[in-house]
């Protein structure tokens, strides 16, 4: 994918930080260098964080652990961007990494083969940017297949479906048991899975250097019309049809058989249904079009990256290093549940629930992730839109798939006419 290049940085950053820009740097003080080397983490991360690293010594600093919460992270991380008062180290939603590159706020280095090729390719391909590394792979997620073992082999299935055929005809006779069963939950609020099956289908999101939407494309209208007539088959609940309320109490109720979700969901559903449910439910990789094609999904996670601001990069890299260690990334995986970026790691927690950890870790090894650009936020908003309008068939298929590469389109703009300004590289 095309990556920003200084020029580019330049106008992201009048188009990211704007007006912002202007009054930010008019009371703009000198910082002075912090005695500590700061890392900003959110969520359960930054709770391990301060536990395991924080008043440590790297480097010859004092580590300093800020936890933030997710829903304020992402605006706290431009406004301090744009005040210069960003620290050492940045914990980074897989999604933003584009965005905070592009506006020249973490740096990126030369890349070093030998570590990359021990991390899953997926993570390896969101983490370069014009074929440089500018952050680190920390953890990672995908979506897999939750399903309910005992309800699939009661509907005469006893092994998960492998193509989107036998997906379909399972889902088919699960609908079969009951009115109250449905066979998959989708919630429109998502767009993981609808993405995983467009990327099954060999669909490209976007098309000439990310400029321009590509979802009237064979590949990606296979998929959404799939994704649509689970719908209006009825196999999938949706609003009207026995709206989801609460995810593990109407899994166990049997409401559905089948889930699409990520790694989180292993210890919840350890933890949230009854015992007795224990032994039947499993994970297996995504169904996909027909035998043969590659199991695809989405990937996500987080990433950890060095902000150019630092003055202690050095022991910034240090950090980074320690906490990547396959040793480190093993212990993360105890504390919190989340699966190594790198391959090696995983020789260590294998074995720590086989029957659903094995479905993650082949996911791992073809799961992509999405384009790389500043405005995908934005365009997955627009995504979610029209597959809702085309559920409830308020709009044809065609016609939601038209209007949403309109609209990508319209928000790429800006992006298409800095482009049309930066000569191409050789």
């Amino acid at each position: 994918m095309q990556a920003q290049r200084p020029a580019e940085q330049r106008w992201w950053w009048v188009l990211v930080a704007g007006i912002t820009l202007g009054s930010a740097l008019g009371c703009h003080r000198a910082v002075e260098p912090s005695p500590a080397l700061r890392v900003w983490a959110m969520g359960k991360e930054a709770e391990y964080l301060s536990t395991r690293i924080h008043g440590r010594m790297i480097g010859g600093y004092r580590v300093e652990v800020q936890r933030l919460p997710w829903s304020a992270a992402h605006e706290k991380l431009l406004t301090a961007f744009v005040a210069g008062t960003l620290p050492d180290v940045v914990q980074l939603g897989s999604t933003w990494l584009p965005e905070f590159v592009a506006v020249g706020a973490v740096e990126c280095t030369s890349i070093d083969q030998s570590v990359i090729d021990d991390f899953f390719p997926g993570a390896v391909e969101g983490n370069l940017v014009n074929n440089r590394w500018c952050g680190a792979p920390w953890y990672v997620d995908t979506r897999v297949l939750f399903y309910r073992r005992d309800l699939l082999a009661r509907a005469g299935f006893p092994l998960p479906p492998q193509t989107w055929d036998q997906w379909r005809h399972a889902m088919r006779r699960i609908r079969q048991l009951g009115p109250e069963h449905y066979g998959l939950l989708a919630p429109l609020d998502e767009w993981h899975l609808l993405v995983a099956l467009a990327f099954q289908a060999g669909a490209e999101l976007l098309r000439d250097r990310d400029q321009y939407g590509n979802f009237q494309s064979p590949e990606f209208r296979r998929a959404f019309s799939f994704y649509v007539s689970l719908f209006h088959e009825g196999l999938v609940p949706f609003e009207g049809q026995g709206q989801v309320a609460n995810v593990y109490q109407d899994f166990a109720a049997g409401l559905f058989t089948f889930y699409v979700t990520g790694p989180w969901n292993l210890g919840e559903f350890r933890r949230r249904l009854p015992g007795e449910l224990q032994n039947e439910w499993a994970t297996a990789v995504l169904p996909m079009p027909e035998l043969g094609s590659p199991s695809v999904s989405v990937m996500g996670g987080a990433s950890l990256a060095v902000t150019t601001s630092s003055d202690k990069r050095d022991a910034a890299r240090e950090l980074i290093s320690y906490l990547l260690s396959p040793e480190e990334l093993t212990h993360l995986y105890h504390a919190t549940g989340d699966l190594p970026a790198r391959r090696s790691a995983w020789r260590h927690i294998g074995d720590a629930d086989p029957l659903r950890l094995t479905a993650f870790r082949t996911q791992l090894e073809h799961a992509r992730s999405t384009p790389k650009i500043p405005e995908w936020e934005r365009i997955a908003g627009l995504l979610l839109r029209y597959t809702e309008l085309a559920v409830r068939k308020h709009l044809p298929v065609d016609t939601a798939l038209a209007l949403l590469d309109a609209e990508t389109d319209r928000v790429l703009a800006k992006r298409r006419w800095l482009l049309q300004r930066t000569p191409t590289q050789p």
